[in-house]
């Protein structure tokens, strides 16, 4: 037993609600208290990974059925760490962001909160605490979506509510109904499915697996419950956008590998409709939304539509339910994740000084704000998946996996459409950076001003750059860890 998992928990959620009634009007006090608080308790998680045991720690008990349980294992190392970081950098972004958007000690309650809910779904042990914090989770980003308070924000914050919980719900549903053919509601490693309780209701339980990884699916921007991410995203402040993109939509991917391969075991689900069907609605998502981003203008929702495309690159590999194509989808959490920080973060940056929100607007930016578009550049090519970059690592082990999976025409039609893919991403990214630096000869350079962010924008981006390529040529570490966990659950 392990007591201390609870702390990188209850720190942020503690300290997130402490923000208003201590009062922290200051704005240096104020950005100290939130600073120290991510800082620790990413030193906390990181600690807990090297060192905490594998075994599960009950907080509470309810009753015989329900108690709140949480265990690291592979899985969650891999989402504790990456989640408390990208929190760490958003957070240092946003100490300038925010002034321009107001009510700083709201945003800075959720959003602090929202680092210790997601770590709660990182350590979640059983279905009931998972889905605990996951509910939590969405009600306290909701305030982040709708952060400006204007018509737009608003309406995109009862969407993102709406979409939401309809997603949740139907997961819930799902984990009643599998509960009685499962021997424990905790995640085991290859799945807890009996077969004899199944008998001959293998077509309804599959039914219902497909229906709740579709739920689930929602966070993830999967269709048919994707809508939410192009409307949220536009009208979040920049720093929210980044964690919403970067992270909050791998908790739905999380949600998805305990249910598929620590409860009902890809055994049961490999090679038959289900698995078809959701190899066919992550494709559609992939191609969907990489041609929505390519025909959109504005900004923020260009990005929104890319990760509805990219995450679906994510679910793809975990449904090839092979391990490489397992630890491709690994290894594009850590490059979306980083990557999509840094175009948020970036297209923030530029909203924010210079109040440009449409890409036709952008031309010759790159000559205003170098140090910004540079990292945009970088993020734009790893996200296209250009060696030595972490994107070209990730779908080099995503495409493997789809051929090397037994898989039908799955197995040639899910590279091609990465393949494909990959162009429209280049053709809605690159376009972008090809006309901030190369504007043309009717641009007015003598008239140009320096707008470059200042350092608290810039030194997170830089950072996040210097990850993005990194990871892609230094990745064999990350290989091997995600091929054990593959190991263990396949």
């Amino acid at each position: 037993m392990n007591i201390a998992l609870i702390i990188p928990i209850l720190l942020p959620i503690v300290a997130g609600v402490l923000i208003q009634p201590l009062k922290l009007h200051d704005r240096k006090t104020r950005e100290t208290y939130v600073a120290t608080v991510v800082l620790i308790n990413f030193a906390i998680v990181v600690f807990l990974a090297l060192t905490a045991g594998s075994e599960p720690t009950t907080i509470l008990r309810l009753n015989r059925l329900i108690d709140i349980t949480f265990k690291i294992d592979g899985m969650s190392k891999l989402f504790t760490v990456l989640a408390s970081f990208l929190w760490i950098t958003a957070t240092f972004y946003s100490f300038e962001y925010i002034k321009h958007e107001g009510m700083d000690e709201r945003f800075y309650t959720f959003f602090v909160v929202t680092i210790g809910a997601l770590i709660g779904i990182g350590y979640a042990a059983n279905l009931q605490t998972l889905y605990l914090f996951y509910e939590m989770m969405t009600l306290v980003t909701f305030p982040l979506v709708m952060h400006s308070q204007t018509e737009q924000s608003v309406a995109a914050g009862k969407k993102y509510l709406t979409y939401s919980f309809l997603g949740a719900n139907i997961a819930l549903a799902g984990f009643f109904f599998l509960y009685q053919y499962c021997d424990s509601t905790h995640f085991v490693e290859g799945g807890s499915l009996n077969l004899e309780k199944i008998g001959t209701n293998i077509t309804l339980v599959q039914t219902v697996v497909l229906l709740t990884v579709m739920g689930f699916g929602c966070k993830a921007g999967m269709f048919p419950l994707h809508a939410w991410l192009p409307s949220g995203h536009p009208v979040a402040p920049a720093p929210a956008s980044a964690v919403l993109s970067g992270v909050i939509t791998k908790a739905g991917v999380l949600a998805i590998v305990r249910v598929m391969y620590y409860m009902v075991g890809v055994d049961f689900l490999r090679g038959t409709w289900v698995q078809y069907v959701l190899l066919a609605l992550t494709l559609y998502t992939v191609f969907m939304g990489s041609m929505l981003a390519f025909k959109e203008k504005l900004f923020k929702k260009r990005l929104a539509y890319s990760s509805v495309s990219q995450v679906s690159y994510v679910l793809f590999g975990l449904m090839t339910m092979h391990p490489l194509g397992f630890v491709g989808a690994c290894l594009h959490m850590i490059a979306h994740a980083i990557v999509k920080n840094i175009l948020f973060l970036s297209a923030g940056s530029v909203i924010y000084k210079t109040h440009k929100t449409y890409v036709t607007q952008l031309k010759g930016i790159g000559k205003e704000m170098p140090i910004t578009m540079w990292c945009f550049t970088i993020a734009s090519i790893a996200l296209v998946g250009i060696p030595p970059t972490s994107g070209f690592e990730s779908k080099w082990f995503l495409a493997i996996g789809a051929l090397q999976s037994d898989i039908g025409i799955f197995k040639y039609l899910g590279p091609a459409t990465l393949l494909v893919s990959a162009f429209l991403t280049a053709g809605y990214l690159l376009s972008i950076m090809s006309k901030a630096f190369f504007p043309g000869e009717d641009y007015p350079y003598d008239t140009m001003v320096k707008t470059e962010a200042n350092a608290y924008m810039t030194i997170p981006m830089i950072i996040l750059t210097v990850l993005a390529v990194g990871f892609g040529m230094f990745a064999t570490p990350l290989v091997d860890f995600f091929s054990q966990i593959a190991g263990l659950i396949m």
